[in-house]
């Protein structure tokens, strides 16, 4: 879970910009972590796709870059049912990533996607992959804490 220094970090930003929200969480997710990659997206749902507004990686994934989530399992589990989708390993990146050897060639070999969810609607996902293949519950516990973050920040850019 967030600690007092997560908390620090995150609400010294959350009233300046999204960009500066999205640093501070990509600031927690590497230092608590071990992050290797972390990506903000915004969810269109007219067209199933989604849109990066924040990226740690900016030269593999550029900001503004589109991926297209119409009838995928990815797409059904995370934008649809609202779930929170750990892909852990290699086999689990193919399963749900069409670039999985983009990310794995980053050298990384997993990642918790967590929608960003306001009155009943994905708005977007935080997505946060590292090198570590396996995740605990309270590390999981934290992505969610900083998907809520991630949430207002996206919340900022669309009102």
């Amino acid at each position: 879970m967030l600690n007092a220094e997560d908390v620090e970090t995150l609400a010294a930003s959350a009233g300046k910009s999204p960009a500066t929200l999205f640093q501070a969480i990509e600031d927690v997710a590497t230092r608590r972590l071990d992050a290797g990659l972390v990506t903000m997206m915004r969810h269109d749902a007219v067209e199933s796709t989604v849109r990066r507004l924040h990226s740690s990686n900016p030269q593999a994934y550029p900001v503004g870059g589109k991926k297209a989530k119409r009838d995928t399992d990815w797409g059904r589990k995370v934008l649809t049912e609202h779930q929170v989708l750990v892909s852990a390993g290699d086999e689990a990146l193919r399963q749900s990533f069409d670039d999985h050897a983009t990310i794995i060639g980053l050298g990384l070999h997993s990642c918790v996607n967590v929608p960003l969810v306001s009155a009943g609607k994905c708005i977007g996902t935080m997505n946060i992959s590292r090198a570590q293949a396996e995740w605990h519950d309270d590390e999981i516990a934290l992505v969610r804490a900083l998907g809520l973050a991630a949430l207002a920040g996206v919340l900022m850019i669309i009102k």
